[in-house]
C-alpha cells in the first residue's frame, strides 16, 4: 500500500488534504465564525502543509496511514458520544410507573 500511494501522488495529496481538513475543523476550529480571508489563509497554509506531508509520504513515511488512525479515533469518539446522547436521553425520561407511584 505505501509503494502504492508513493506512485499515485495525487491521491496521496487529496487524501493528506483531506484528513488535514477535517482534523482542523474537528479539533482546532474556532467557536466564531473567521472572517473571509483569514478563512482563506488558514486553508492555505493547510494546502502548503499537505504538500510537505504527501513529500514525506512519497519518502516512505506513513503520513496518510496514521492520519487515517487518528481520523478514525475521532469518529469513534464521535460515536460514542452520539451514543451516550442518545442513552441518555432514554434513561432522563420517567417511566409511567414511577410517576403514578410518588
Amino acid at each position: 500500500m505505501q509503494q502504492w500511494l508513493s506512485d499515485h501522488k495525487l491521491v496521496s495529496y487529496l487524501l493528506i488534504l483531506g484528513f488535514t481538513i477535517y482534523i482542523f475543523n474537528n479539533v482546532f476550529r474556532p467557536q466564531q465564525k473567521l472572517p473571509i480571508l483569514r478563512e482563506i489563509l488558514v486553508y492555505v497554509m493547510i494546502a502548503i502543509g499537505s504538500f510537505i506531508l504527501m513529500i514525506l509520504q512519497v519518502d516512505k513515511l506513513p503520513i496518510i496511514q496514521c492520519m487515517g488512525v487518528a481520523v478514525l479515533m475521532m469518529l469513534m469518539l464521535r460515536g460514542r458520544q452520539l451514543y451516550d446522547k442518545w442513552r441518555g436521553g432514554k434513561k432522563g425520561k420517567p417511566s409511567q410507573e414511577a410517576e403514578s407511584g410518588q
